[in-house]
């Protein structure tokens, strides 16, 4: 193994922050560039560049077209579930985001302006959020399995002038109907978006509604006609929205994480090279979906800004046709490294545990695999060590980051792995363990996980016409500390370890929902007195939801049918993304004298994991007939 050059270039970081950061912002092109690193007056506890400017997709397109990248693949694009590839160049990407443009601009779309973003993993949803960029209109992408209700509610805090949707999206063995979806949330909705872009896949041809929908293709179709030129980028801040990602909030609302052109681009641009090893022509894939973080940061914009070549897909790990279709890719497209979830792999090692499928590929090409999004468990990275011969690093991030919080930098020098830990901080972070009355613990001593003010470019500066929630959400419980919510420690050779969340956010399969959400939900049913969610340990997924509802006197329904229930509608509320089969009916929940529900207490028996009795527990038999409950499946009437 080379010597790393982390404890050097982390120095250098420590040393001169602003420097080091004024040094990452000269590999990209600025309309105006900033003389001003960092502004620690401005925003909340500080802004990035502040009096720079500059546009986001010009430094991920006509930059690299002007360095002689024009004809290099920028976006390959592999569905197995469409049986459908196509590769766009850097020309061709750049034309297509510019007629995209022109189409946004004539449904009076404006630089501030808002749209909404709700696709599958086509190639037109890189093309839409890049358009957005180009236009200086600000874009809030929404997962295309979220349901209407949670498609509406974002609607009405962003205040999309337009929404760009997709006709359906395409599961094995079915059709997702995005159309009637978005249909609903508009009708649901108090804001009412004045246009939607509606692109038609061959798979199904969604009805317009007229004034209202237009079709993305008949739009294009007619620019192209028309001879429309190119669409010169729009000058924004640096400090300018580039997106607004919704992300699970611990109540009802939802809560928009801001990211910044400036900041972000720099920080993403440095994370490439510095952590990923990925330079300009080099085939980068990451395994996720532009509706969540790791999609924007690294499917759409890093790879982009970096003159790589990104990968986007539209299948599984496994089922699209077989456990062998990430080696499939590998092996066709030449990736040089792929960054997925754990439980992808979790999943191919469920079906083909001896890698049989592997054998039928030649991946020579990969030099490593980058897991994040949940943690990684020993057991799945020594598996994946074992049968890619090559680095399976796992690292630590947030949709707040942006970027890795802590990591394995490849790009400066690999460090040794240590299973169950994502390494250590990235510069940038300066990442402490304190206690609850905000002392720093010592090394293998559990605490809150939090980071240093500043936060370093690429970071959210605020939430979406939030701040005091910011504020109270993030910044006030350490003072002069972003608190992650993440609990964990760090050892003798400063290397960090993730052991949970301190807060109701719980990780399945690498989507981070709030159980909060899944509350109000279950609350919402006719029968239902009161109910808790926790996430319960799970093989596959790392964690699903397990819900605990406590029925109203005299309801006559069985059972199982308003377990049934229950599981329905927080479907229906918040879509199969929340993986939600399992509600349990007892008779009361366990809960201290001053009435909060001991949640942690629940999810240590549902997890079979050692648990003592709460100082503060109001009746402790009722702990006993949770645990009754969870063996066999019935509360004992």
């Amino acid at each position: 193994m080379t010597q790393s050059r982390y404890h050097e270039v982390y120095a250098q970081w420590q040393k001169n922050p602003q420097g080091f950061w004024a040094e990452a912002a000269k590999g990209l092109d600025w309309v105006s560039a900033p003389k001003t690193t960092f502004d620690p007056d401005a925003g909340v506890y500080g802004r990035w560049f502040a009096d720079g400017a500059c546009n986001t997709s010009y430094n991920c397109l006509d930059r690299h077209i002007a360095n002689g990248r024009g004809d290099q693949a920028a976006v390959i694009y592999d569905s197995p579930v469409t049986n459908t590839k196509r590769v766009l160049t850097y020309k061709e990407l750049l034309r297509e985001v510019e007629l995209t443009g022109h189409m946004l601009n004539g449904m009076g779309v404006e630089k501030g302006d808002r749209v909404i973003i709700y696709m599958p993993m086509i190639p037109e949803a890189v093309v839409a959020m890049l358009a957005c960029a180009r236009i200086g209109a600000v874009h809030s992408v929404v997962f295309g399995g979220f349901a209407a209700h949670e498609l509406a509610t974002r609607i009405d805090d962003a205040t999309p002038k337009a929404i760009i949707a997709a006709s359906c999206g395409i599961e094995p063995g079915r059709v997702v109907h995005y159309k009637p979806l978005l249909d609903r949330a508009i009708d649901e909705a108090h804001h009412k978006p004045s246009a939607c872009l509606i692109f038609q896949r061959e798979q199904e041809n969604a009805k317009l509604i007229d004034g209202r929908d237009h079709d993305w293709a008949a739009l294009r179709a007619d620019l192209v006609a028309k001879n429309a030129g190119p669409l010169a980028p729009v000058t924004v801040k640096a400090t300018d929205p580039l997106y607004v990602l919704y992300t699970s909030g611990t109540t009802g609302k939802p809560k928009g994480v801001v990211r910044d052109n400036g900041g972000h681009m720099v920080a993403l641009n440095w994370t490439m090279g510095a952590i990923y090893d990925i330079n300009p022509g080099d085939v980068y894939w990451a395994a996720s979906d532009v509706g969540w973080v790791v999609g924007h940061s690294y499917i759409v914009y890093a790879p982009l800004l970096r003159g790589a070549t990104t990968v986007v897909y539209e299948g599984k790990p496994v089922g699209t046709p077989d456990p062998g279709a990430f080696w499939r890719m590998i092996s066709e497209h030449k990736i040089k490294v792929l960054f997925t979830a754990p439980t992808a792999f979790r999943a191919i090692k469920k079906e083909d545990p001896g890698a049989e499928f592997l054998k039928k590929y030649d991946i020579s090409c990969l030099t490593a695999l980058f897991l994040a999004g949940e943690r990684a468990d020993p057991d799945t990275v020594k598996w994946a060590e074992d049968i890619l011969k090559v680095p399976v690093i796992d690292h630590w991030w947030q949709t707040e980051t942006g970027w890795a919080i802590a990591g394995n930098p490849l790009g400066l020098g690999m460090l040794p792995i240590k299973y169950g830990s994502p390494t250590v901080p990235m510069p940038g972070y300066d990442v402490h363990i304190l206690d609850e009355g905000g002392k720093e613990v010592e090394a293998g001593k559990m605490g809150s996980i939090a980071i240093k003010l500043p936060l370093p470019p690429g970071c959210l500066p605020t939430l979406w016409h939030a701040e005091e929630r910011f504020t109270s959400g993030y910044l006030t419980e350490f003072k002069g500390y972003y608190n992650t919510s993440d609990a964990g420690f760090k050892d003798q050779d400063g290397y960090l370890f993730i052991m949970g969340r301190t807060d109701d956010i719980i990780n399945v399969a690498g989507h981070r929902l709030s159980t909060g959400g899944m509350e109000e939900v279950l609350a919402s049913h006719p029968f239902v007195a009161e109910c808790a969610v926790i996430g319960a340990k799970d093989s596959l997924k790392g964690e699903v939801p397990l819900g605990f509802v406590v029925l109203k006197a005299g309801v006559t329904a069985t059972q199982a049918e308003i377990e049934k229930e229950c599981v329905r509608l927080v479907r229906d509320q918040i879509g199969p993304v929340a993986a939600f089969k399992h509600t349990l009916v007892v008779n009361r929940l366990p809960k201290t004298r001053s009435g909060k529900i001991l949640r942690g207490t629940m999810k240590k028996i549902a997890d079979g994991d050692a648990w003592s009795m709460p100082a503060t527990i109001d009746d402790p038999v009722v702990l006993d007939e949770i645990g009754a409950v969870l063996k066999t499946g019935h509360h004992p009437e």
